[in-house]
């Protein structure tokens, strides 16, 4: 684990209609909100957004406000309401896809095959931001965060330039 200080402002979306009706019922906000925290980023609460809600605007808020990292939480699924890929993916500039084909592999090693039904997506916003949707369940978001914690910082240094010339934006 690394523990990194000052790297900067992160923001995580919980996609929950029923963790939008009641808040005790997020239980992977608060655990990706600590693990961002312990790797030296601000984070504020989670916030919560019904299926089917104010996704993308949510997410491109974060975005706006400057936040280097957003993950969101759920909604990556199959079922009617779960549309946070496309939701998200207009927000997109770069895709990353091999975090996302990462997180599935593991899950279909842990969980079995239903972790191929994710749909997640994951790139660099224009303006630097890394976003990441993961699954909703705790299992997945512990499959994204070991992934993540492998790349995490090395993609907030690269995406600012660190080593490199910035990355121009468009």
């Amino acid at each position: 684990m690394s523990t990194a200080t000052s790297t900067g402002r992160a923001a995580v979306v919980v996609v929950s209609t029923q963790a939008a009706a009641d808040a005790s019922l997020d239980r992977t906000g608060p655990v990706i909100a600590a693990w961002l925290r312990e790797r030296g980023f601000s984070v504020p609460d989670p916030v919560i957004v019904a299926d089917g809600g104010p996704i993308g605007d949510t997410v491109a808020s974060e975005v706006l406000s400057g936040a280097a990292v957003v993950l969101t939480t759920g909604g990556t699924g199959v079922t009617p309401t779960d549309r946070t890929p496309e939701a998200v993916a207009p927000l997109i500039d770069l895709d990353l896809p091999g975090i996302i084909e990462e997180i599935r592999r593991r899950g279909l090693a842990g969980a079995g095959p239903t972790a191929l039904l994710s749909r997640g997506v994951a790139g660099i916003a224009t303006g630097g931001t890394l976003i990441v949707t993961l699954p909703g369940s705790r299992g997945g978001v512990a499959d994204g965060l070991d992934v993540l914690d492998g790349v995490l910082e090395h993609v907030v240094a690269q995406v600012r330039g660190d080593g490199h010339a910035p990355r121009s934006v468009s």
